[in-house]
Parts: structure tokens; sequence; C-alpha cells
């Protein structure tokens, strides 16, 4: 058993891992993807437009909450997304918020925003989805520890990633 470091786990990291090791191991190492890439300015401006009236970048310990709402009284935390196509990565990240809330005491539910789509996902975290997040924060925590990435891997994220010259040129 790794005694993991959660303080270096984040829900970006979470996020990634699903989709990239690499861009995980880069993130993790502070290596800045390409801010003028149009994904990076698209979710900027996604995140500036999008719901408004709701508390925005709500900061916890080494967490970033998209936005907090309240919904007859239950806590509901939301992450807002520029498409679904990753969906089940983004349902990973708010369920490692959702356990890292839960740690301390609060308990809410997550919904997941694709304002472009006008699609919205409720997710709740279960016991299923806790054995899964601690199994990766394991998994990500041996991968920071490495000295260098993973290898290159073509996968369908690759032509629309920020780090894509870091990989490929």
């Amino acid at each position: 058993m790794v005694d993991v470091d959660y303080k270096l786990i984040t829900g970006t990291l979470i996020q990634s891992f699903t989709i990239c090791r690499r861009q995980t191991w880069l993130m993790a190492h502070q290596i800045i993807p390409d801010q003028e890439h149009q994904y990076i300015e698209l979710g900027r401006l996604i995140d500036e437009k999008s719901y408004n009236r709701e508390k925005k970048r709500i900061h916890f310990e080494n967490i970033v909450i998209d936005l907090v709402r309240s919904n007859k009284g239950d806590l509901v935390i939301g992450e807002v997304k520029k498409s679904s196509k990753a969906a089940k990565s983004a349902k990973l990240q708010l369920a490692f918020y959702l356990y890292r809330l839960k740690q301390k005491g609060i308990e809410g539910k997550g919904l997941l925003l694709f304002p472009k789509e006008r699609k919205r996902e409720t997710v709740e975290l279960t016991t299923e989805l806790e054995r899964e997040l601690e199994k990766m924060f394991t998994k990500i925590y041996l991968l920071i520890l490495e000295q260098t990435p993973p290898a290159v891997e073509r996968i369908n994220f690759c032509k629309n990633c920020a780090y894509r010259e870091l990989c490929f040129s």
C-alpha cells in the first residue's frame, strides 16, 4: 500500500488521468500548456460567460470548484465543461471534489454542466465511485513520482490538446 500525498492530487489531474497519463505528468510537474490554444481560450470564455448568478471559482485547499449553489438546503457543486466528449473524466473530477468535501464533513451533490450543449448531469458520490477514485489516487501519485513523462501515445484527444507541441514536435 502506497502512502499517497493528497495535496499533490487535484481535480484537473483526476480529469486528465483518464484521458492521457502524459498530460497528467506534465501538469503535475508544472509544465504549462499553450495558454493561447483555442480550446483553452474557449474554456476561459465559457467559464467567464456562463452561470453569472452563481458563486463561482471557489477555492478549497487544493481544488477549485467552478460553481456552488444551494438547492432546497442541499449543497450542489457544479463543474462546467465545454463539451460532453470527455464526460467520464469530468464525472470523476467532480466526484473527486465531492470526495474531498466529504472528508471534511461536508456532504453535497454534483452537477456537470455543458452550457454549449445545454446538457447537465447529476453526479452523486457512491461507494463504487469512492473506490475507483482511491485506486486512481495511488496510480496518479506513482505517476507523479516518475522522473520522466510516459511515452507519447497518440489518442483521439491529441488533435485538440494544448500540450500537442510537447509531444509531436
